[in-house]
């Protein structure tokens, strides 16, 4: 009986070492669900500040594929004080 469990357990660890999918799996059970909740939370509370503060910016997506090489030019708006 003793040998029976001790090979379980040695299986269960060569998985959780040499198998990465497995690793992941245990992973998610043990902490994922923990994480998606506080994402969540973060999420809500960012949109409630958003919303009391009554500012809102609205993000364009960058263009990952033509980034800015040497000798292009740049419009800029020059802002001068008062």
């Amino acid at each position: 009986m003793f040998k029976f469990i001790l090979n379980i357990l040695l299986i269960f660890i060569a998985l959780i070492i040499f198998v990465p999918v497995f690793r992941r799996f245990l992973l998610h059970l043990l902490v994922g669900r923990k994480l998606v909740k506080e994402q969540r939370r973060a999420n809500e509370a960012f949109r409630k500040r958003e919303e009391k503060d009554g500012i809102h910016v609205d993000h364009q997506p960058r263009d990952r594929s033509g980034t800015i090489k040497g000798g292009d030019y740049i419009d800029y708006e020059e802002i001068k004080d008062k």
